[in-house]
């Protein structure tokens, strides 16, 4: 018989939890916007929303997930930065939403990694291909834990700040209504002109403002109000 202690038995996951630690205001060009500070178990990754204004019930809400080259650094190979800023800027304008600052690099493969699939990406890969090669799933993300921090906020319903239909379904999943999808329109430039017709032809987000990146149909993209 197998004790409880023998590692040969295989485990339970354990369920991913959030909790509030810590909040701050902090004033932005966008506005001013009260910090509040996630701590997922047992990955102790810190996880931030950036709040304006009352977003009880409903709010104008964007998932983002950390890009330091894009975010930070301004990098052209992705279009984060500008996604991000978009976001601010529109939750600025309105006086209220969630920026959800989820600790995820690299679509979850992290910072050293995503810089080894950079140098893959400049052999010839695209983003998804350089991902498989380091032995990585396309996207590793997490997004069940922005539908915990959504409902730790009060938030059961969303207009979603998203090309990525996975973020409707997943957060639609678990308990929060997505009763539009706001898309995030970035322009295309020689430097990720592959990164992007990669994210819509073999991730299947939405940039029908593109329409060279169209992919095909899908019957479970999630509800869409353009505009």
């Amino acid at each position: 018989m197998n004790s409880p202690q023998d590692s040969s038995r295989p485990q339970a996951p354990v369920p991913q939890q959030v909790s509030l630690v810590a909040e701050a205001r902090v004033p932005t060009e966008h506005g001013t916007f009260t910090m509040k500070l996630f701590k997922e178990e047992p990955s102790g990754l810190e996880h931030v929303a950036l709040v304006m204004g009352n977003v009880k019930g409903s709010a104008l809400v964007r998932v983002h997930s950390e890009c330091m080259t894009g975010d930070v650094f301004g990098s052209l190979r992705c279009d984060c930065g500008p996604q991000l800023h978009f976001a601010l800027d529109e939750i600025g304008k309105q006086g209220s939403g969630i920026v959800l600052y989820l600790r995820q690099e690299g679509r979850g493969i992290g910072l050293i990694n995503k810089l080894k699939a950079y140098a893959l990406q400049d052999e010839g890969l695209d983003t998804v291909e350089a991902n498989l090669r380091l032995g990585f799933p396309a996207d590793l993300r997490n997004f069940e834990v922005a539908a915990q921090m959504l409902s730790q906020l009060g938030v059961d319903s969303v207009r979603l700040m998203t090309n990525n239909p996975r973020k409707v379904a997943t957060l639609e999943k678990h308990g929060v209504k997505v009763v539009e999808r706001v898309p995030v329109r970035s322009q295309s430039q020689s430097e990720n002109h592959h990164y992007l017709a990669t994210k819509a032809l073999k991730l299947g987000h939405h940039m029908d403002w593109l329409p060279e990146y169209i992919p095909p149909k899908s019957e479970d993209d999630g509800p869409s109000k353009l505009g």
